[in-house]
């Protein structure tokens, strides 16, 4: 009676993994050859892996994540200029502590998505909060929001995140309420939170690409400030997978001219 009587008190109070790890020590006889303290440190045990399982898998749905990456499954062996020093040291997430950015540039299809979510994985894992999404959609959801007077809300909301991770960054040209928007979250999280950049344009190619001088200084000064560079260099992960030979230039076709 007292012992079922515990367990419904466990269950009630939600400690299913200790309730659970409590009927497994009751029903095996070996468990009576551990001493009192091993015994509830046993018990304790379970039900921390259990909430800490289930933190996680709070955090990482919350992320929403574009890949299911992480750290472990980085390929070091392709020449795109991927320093593992560099990515295990930046996996310890002190950079996330320390609320800085790191900016990952680098051409289409080098990698660069995969590891964005691969870092904000370990972020999660290391008990901080992320959020991936592309640039496009971020700033659609900000015009939306606007217009439906969430705007207020979706701002705290990216600022409280410890990670926010941006996709695509600048990959068209911007409009005057979307310089405002970034404006509003950059300053939000400069020195606040830590910022991941993915990007095809180059940190020197922002400013102009921004297009207001004023606004540009602004958010540039924040997200370059302190900031960590991954450079990715080479061909496609994706051709190499597939085997397809280099894309050649046509002929006539001048160096420096804009990729398609």
């Amino acid at each position: 009676m007292l012992n079922q009587a515990t367990l419904e008190k466990m269950q009630a109070m939600k400690m299913h993994a200790l309730a659970e790890a409590f009927q497994q020590q009751l029903g095996a006889s070996h468990y009576a050859e551990l001493g009192f303290e091993e015994r509830v440190g046993l018990l304790i045990d379970s039900e921390w892996t259990s909430r800490e399982q289930r933190r996680l898998g709070r955090l990482l749905k919350a992320a929403r994540l574009r890949y299911p990456a992480c750290l472990e499954d980085v390929d070091f062996t392709s020449p795109r200029g991927l320093d593992r020093q560099v990515v295990l040291s930046l996996g310890t997430c002190r950079w996330v502590q320390e609320h800085q950015s790191l900016i990952l540039v680098g051409p289409t299809g080098t990698g660069k998505s995969f590891l964005a979510c691969a870092f904000a994985e370990r972020a999660c894992r290391r008990g901080f909060s992320a959020y991936y999404v592309r640039a496009p959609r971020l700033l659609y959801d900000l015009a939306v929001a606007r217009g439906d007077g969430s705007y207020g809300r979706l701002l705290v909301k990216l600022a409280k995140t410890d990670l926010l991770a941006v996709d695509d960054w600048l990959i068209a040209p911007l409009t005057e309420p979307q310089r405002h928007d970034l404006l509003e979250i950059v300053e939000d999280r400069s020195e606040r939170a830590a910022t991941l950049i993915a990007t095809q344009l180059p940190v020197n190619a922002w400013h102009a690409a921004i297009g207001e001088p004023t606004l540009a200084d602004a958010i540039c000064d924040r997200l370059i400030h302190r900031a960590h560079r991954i450079e990715l260099k080479g061909r496609s992960m994706r051709e190499l997978r597939a085997g397809g030979p280099p894309k050649h230039k046509p002929a006539g076709s001048k160096e420096g001219g804009k990729k398609p």
